[in-house]
């Protein structure tokens, strides 16, 4: 039995080990696998969820199906970290193997309460007609690590007026009441999110819809997560269905986020700003963020989307989570910045200071594959100038900043092997200043690229020839200023 033929239903366990050594001997030969990131050993790795700090570590768990590049029976599979840099591959955390969950454990969120860690998900069934029916779930993580489900679901019932795509809670404590909000869909095919609350984690009441100012805005909403900072309120989600506008919401499916008032829990409203996209790159999707023992709002992604094939399928594997980001908000919005702990990844260090006038330069000592590049440009009078990375004879990737739009614009024609091309090779955004940042993170095949200091980012895989490491700095009809630093990784 081949695994790529292997029904999306079949269990890990129904496979003979020497199947699973073979896929895992196929996925490690690929050129591209990362080297910083988080990734599957095999198979397709989604949704990152259940991000805590616990017993000295951060745990992080994500949506899992081991058996192949595609959306199958989801399992939660369990990473850990001393230091959110390295991260300790545990196994599985939850399999769906339960009346609850029979068809896949679905994403959800941790908390911590009475010296265990709470995981809330999603059991995903389907009944002899193949309808879904969810159930909300909680697995309990105990001091060694052990993790046990509960017997029984603790709420199996959609609400009316809903539909049965109703799943993804994220959980937090308020005074002495838990709440929940989940991903829903109204029965008019409308995307919202609701709210549960529960006194005790184990017996949850529907509160209802959340008030928004957002309405008909797609038809379903994924993955919401809602936090506090700076004494403001955060609603983040992933909304299915936006048409394109300008340049804003150009993949298949978004995320994105409303800052306002903070959450009104008696009446279930939240009173916000405009809906802004989290990330302005080509593969990013169902953000999660927990908060640390310092304080910090982390936030971390799954760096893909759903329904786009990508180059590593053919190995085997699918997909990774971005690096950790820490988040605040300035200027009315959300700012991400890499955690400082990746700083601990630098190793050999190159820098260059240069001007240019129509032309494009290269430096010896500047090319890799798995680096970190910061540069800053100084306007001048040209065009436009940037940076193009992972270049070779026929491939390059290009983040540059385009004067006469006032725009940063991303570009992976020639990255190497297509990812989604139907969706277009470029993703942009408005932006302005006399000087310009670029902080790129670049693995095997990916790019997260933080705009001066995390205004905007742009997040993308890219799938290049292991060959192509030049780096080439450039400005075009007229001239412009950079200094750049480059660390190996």
């Amino acid at each position: 039995m081949e695994l790529q033929k292997i029904k999306k239903y079949i269990r890990i366990d129904e496979v003979s080990q020497e199947e699973i050594d073979a896929l895992i001997l196929r996925v490690n030969s690929c050129s591209w696998r990362q080297t910083f990131h988080i990734q599957p050993i095999s198979g397709l790795l989604n949704d990152p969820n259940g991000f805590c700090f616990y017993n000295g570590e951060y745990h992080l768990f994500y949506q899992w199906h081991p058996l192949g590049p595609f959306h199958g029976l989801k399992y939660w599979y369990h990473t850990k970290s001393k230091d959110l840099v390295n991260w300790e591959n545990v196994g599985i955390a939850i399999k769906p193997d339960n009346y609850f969950d029979s068809h896949g454990a679905y994403s959800g969120s941790a908390i911590e309460h009475d010296g265990n860690v709470f995981l809330f998900y999603t059991g995903n069934t389907r009944d002899e007609n193949f309808k879904r029916n969810p159930h909300q779930c909680i697995a309990v993580m105990d001091a060694t690590g052990t993790i046990t489900k509960l017997e029984k679901s603790v709420f199996d019932k959609v609400p009316a007026g809903y539909t049965e795509h109703f799943r993804d809670p994220k959980v937090w404590k308020d005074g002495e009441k838990f709440y929940a909000v989940i991903g829903a869909q109204k029965t008019d095919e409308i995307g919202c999110v609701v709210l549960l609350s529960s006194s005790d984690l184990l017996e949850w009441n529907f509160e209802g819809e959340l008030a928004t100012h957002l309405n008909h805005f797609g038809y379903m909403w994924e993955c919401p997560d809602y936090f506090e900072i700076e004494n403001q309120g955060v609603l983040i989600f992933s909304p299915q269905g936006l048409e394109p506008e300008g340049d804003s919401y150009q993949n298949i499916f978004q995320s994105g986020y409303v800052l306002g008032e903070k959450l009104d829990l008696q009446q279930k409203e939240m009173n916000h700003g405009n809906f802004e996209e989290i990330d302005r790159g080509f593969d990013f999707y169902a953000p999660h963020t927990m908060m640390d023992p310092q304080g910090r709002r982390i936030m971390v992604a799954w760096m893909g989307l759903p329904e786009v094939e990508y180059p590593s399928d053919i190995n085997g594997w699918a997909h990774c989570l971005t690096l950790p980001r820490e988040l605040s908000v300035q200027n009315g919005k959300l700012r991400q910045k890499p955690v400082q702990e990746l700083q601990s990844l630098r190793k050999m260090k190159a820098e260059a200071a240069d001007s240019l006038t129509d032309e494009k330069k290269i430096y010896d000592w500047i090319s890799g594959v798995t680096y970190e590049l910061v540069c800053e440009f100084e306007r001048g009078d040209a065009a436009e100038y940037g940076i193009e990375f992972r270049a070779g004879d026929d491939e390059k990737t290009v983040i540059k900043y385009d004067a006469v739009q006032g725009k940063v614009v991303l570009d992976r024609a020639l990255s190497g092997k297509e990812v989604g091309g139907k969706f277009g090779t470029e993703r942009k955004c408005e932006f302005s200043g006399e000087k310009i940042k670029f902080q790129l993170f670049v693995d095997s095949s990916s790019v997260e690229i933080f705009v001066n200091d995390g205004e905007e980012v742009f997040t993308s895989r890219i799938f290049p020839d292991v060959k192509s490491r030049e780096i080439r700095f450039f400005a075009t009809g007229g001239s412009a200023a950079f200094k750049a630093v480059k660390w190996d990784y």
